[in-house]
């Protein structure tokens, strides 16, 4: 990580203003439906591997694996190649899956570092920080929203700058396989990771904002079946489901809302950039429908503008916009 990152780029302008959608499809869930490819010994040996061997020459092994999924997984494949010709404006090439699963793998490979504490591994460059300093100042605690979009990990490094202390609030299922990854690789984070649903959950975020922490939440794949709380709305060529569930999160907490994207830009090198997106701290509550309408369609025109300005940092490899078949698991 720099010492002295380079000057912010400028914001990514968002698209137009999207029309309001329906209700999501019922297959809109079937990402939670993909057994775990990998195991703990499996994680445990990468990161030995990793951290005995270092980052450049450990990274040598992803080129077969990312080989090895171009080839053998072809729902992946088909899901990717999907994804690219909307981003790119033209059919993908093997050469572009291959591109776009090596990122996937160095994002997931990258993240033995960040945990560890290794930062310093990264030249890191920042856009739109100044709208993080400025509700720190103000006192305020910070809603981080992102998607499977690069890398979320990235975020401890804002965290390490800035003092901030950002807790990830994930789905049980998630969770559990996010609490066995950091046990894996730093123990001490583990508590870093709230599980929504439980009994005490809500209670455990408004205590953690209350001491002024942060808390950041993926809020691009909807979790039931047919629960209504999903949104169908443009993205990139054609509608697809988005949940209300954070926004409504972040409503009930009277909290700011910060869009956050860590795109990976091949080598060592990321782009952490922070956009405004919503702040519900004085919002009626005849008004909060339309707040969080206008919010949900903010988030998915600032996600297209990212997909289009990075579009190897998509990491949804199912069919995102027919729900139809299970991802790759997040990493």
């Amino acid at each position: 990580m720099s010492r002295s990152p380079a000057p912010p780029q400028a914001p990514v302008e968002p698209p137009q203003r999207l029309a309001a959608g329906s209700a999501a499809p019922s297959a809109a869930s079937a990402w939670r439906q993909r057994p775990e490819r990998s195991s703990m010994w499996v994680l445990r040996l990468m990161t030995w591997l990793s951290l005995r061997l270092g980052r450049r020459v450990s990274r040598l092994i992803l080129y077969p694996i990312a080989a090895y999924f171009v080839l053998f997984a072809p729902a992946a494949r088909r899901a990717s190649r999907d994804f690219l010709r909307r981003a790119l404006g033209r059919p993908a090439r093997m050469g572009d899956g291959f591109r776009h699963v090596l990122a996937f793998a160095s994002v997931v490979h990258d993240r033995v570092y960040w945990l560890r504490g290794q930062h310093e591994l990264f030249d890191v460059r920042l856009s739109g920080i100044e709208h993080v300093i400025g509700l720190r100042q103000a006192g305020r605690s910070i809603v981080f929203m992102g998607a499977h979009f690069g890398s979320f990990e990235a975020l401890r490094v804002l965290g390490g700058r800035y003092g901030l202390d950002v807790r990830m609030l994930m789905y049980p299922d998630n969770a559990r396989m996010v609490t066995q990854t950091l046990a894996a690789i730093n123990p001490e984070l583990t508590e870093s990771v709230i599980a929504l649903g439980q009994p005490d959950a809500l209670l455990r975020v408004h205590e953690h904002m209350a001491a002024g922490g942060c808390v950041g939440f993926l809020a691009d794949r909807t979790l039931q079946e047919g629960d209504g709380k999903a949104r169908l709305l443009p993205f990139l060529g054609d509608k697809a489901a988005f949940p209300q569930g954070p926004l409504r999160l972040a409503a009930l907490l009277r909290a700011p809302v910060v869009f956050m994207a860590g795109m990976y830009l091949g080598g060592n090198q990321y782009h952490l950039a922070f956009e405004p997106m919503a702040d519900f701290s004085h919002t009626p509550a005849g008004a909060r429908a339309q707040a969080l309408d206008q919010a949900l369609q903010r988030y998915v025109a600032l996600l297209e503008a990212h997909c289009l300005q990075a579009p190897w940092n998509w990491f949804n490899f199912y069919d995102f916009w027919n729900a139809s078949s299970p991802p790759l698991p997040p990493g």
